[in-house]
């Protein structure tokens, strides 16, 4: 083996120790995420409604209704999302405990069909330990972010290792002898399901990192639209506080969803924002498919007189933008449908394997070196 190489495994080697833990959990966790609404709409009968003809009930008579029972909490606190024709609409706020509640709804009715206590929900357990490995927010950022980092360099590094010197041994390179030794099969294992997850592996590192530093993602965007300044393509709309404007004649959230819905036709989901306390805009997205955030156009209004004073639609926004747009979609793999999650599963489960699979490779050799070292002290 060249020096070269050697060093290379040395740096994979450590690299992988010091990151193992994290990225296996990681890695497990976001397995599980991949088809948590396919797995939702299963166990969870609320999430769907039989479609009407008729109108779907507007954001404040939602917000009335889950409020019902929560004295104290204000519709402007809420956030009000209408899934699609034939999906329950949410409310979602957080209690005077501290505890986020989620309310799901028939939006033809307005009746509650369901209530949820965030936190004891097994997705949002799921969720929290994938992205803050249950700890303090600020910590978690450097510990997953240095970790998963640690892993984008450990598949290089690991491609590097397994790229075959001779030709006669590349079949070799693509093959699990399942026959061989269990420690051959684990060496199999770790080096030829490596090379089969790199590339999409490196796809689900990448925009998770994206998410946890997003001067990355803003980084790609201003490279693929050939450095133009992301920021331009931001909504930064700027609120004139102390102008004087009237109230609107009707409740603000019903206000947005109408406009959200007359500009934006086709769209399946809105999501509205809270509307604050008329120091800033109210914020409206409104979304192609429902469960699905690549696609859509952005809305921002006046807190008080309900006016619109920016909108962005997915139609004109830039390339980089909508590469950024598409991370969410990208990094749970339903950017391709069912078959996009399937590919993320799988990945992400070798992913997870890796550093057990190394880990043993190491714990061997670690073994074979002492018994050497021992017998020569014999002789």
């Amino acid at each position: 083996m060249s020096t070269f190489k050697k060093t290379v495994g040395k740096l994979h080697l450590w690299l992988g120790l010091a990151s193992g833990l994290v990225v296996f959990i990681v890695s497990i966790t976001g397995a599980i995420f991949v088809f948590q609404d396919d797995i939702r709409d299963l166990t969870e009968p609320w999430r769907k409604v039989e479609a009407q003809t008729t109108a779907q009930v507007l954001p404040s008579q939602l917000q009335a209704v889950a409020l019902a029972t929560h004295p104290g909490i204000q519709a402007k606190d809420c956030w009000t999302t209408y899934f699609g024709p034939e999906r329950s609409a949410t409310v979602f706020f957080t209690d005077k405990a501290g505890a986020p509640i989620m309310v799901s709804l028939n939006p033809y009715t307005g009746q509650v069909l369901h209530e949820q206590d965030l936190r004891t929900h097994f997705f949002t357990i799921i969720q929290e330990i994938h992205m803050h490995l249950l700890l303090p927010e600020p910590v978690a950022k450097w510990v997953v972010g240095i970790s998963i980092s640690i892993f984008v360099v450990m598949m290089l590094t690991g491609l590097i290792l397994w790229w075959p010197k001779r030709k006669q041994e590349r079949k070799q390179r693509f093959t699990i002898k399942w026959g061989a030794r269990w420690r051959r099969v684990n060496y199999d294992l770790h080096n030829v399901l490596g090379f089969y997850a790199a590339s999409i592996g490196l796809v689900l590192a990448l925009s998770g990192l994206f998410m946890i530093f997003p001067w990355m993602l803003q980084s790609i965007v201003y490279v693929v639209d050939g450095g133009k300044p992301a920021t331009q393509e931001l909504m930064e709309t700027k609120l004139d506080t102390l102008q004087t404007v009237s109230t609107a004649a009707q409740p603000l959230s019903d206000v947005v969803y109408r406009t959200a819905r007359h500009l934006s036709p086709a769209n399946e989901m809105v999501l509205i924002g809270p509307t604050g306390a008329g120091k800033a805009p109210a914020f409206c997205w409104t979304y192609q498919k429902a469960l699905h955030y690549y696609h859509r156009d952005e809305y921002a209004f006046h807190p008080v007189s309900g006016q619109l004073l920016e909108s962005r639609f997915h139609a004109t926004k830039s390339a980089g933008t909508k590469f950024s747009d598409m991370n969410y979609d990208l990094h749970v793999g339903q950017i391709l449908g069912f078959g996009g999650k399937l590919v993320a599963f799988l990945t992400s489960l070798i992913c997870a394997s890796l550093p057990v699979t190394g880990t043993v490779i190491w714990w061997g050799r670690r073994n074979k070196t002492k018994k050497k070292q021992l017998r020569l002290q014999a002789v």
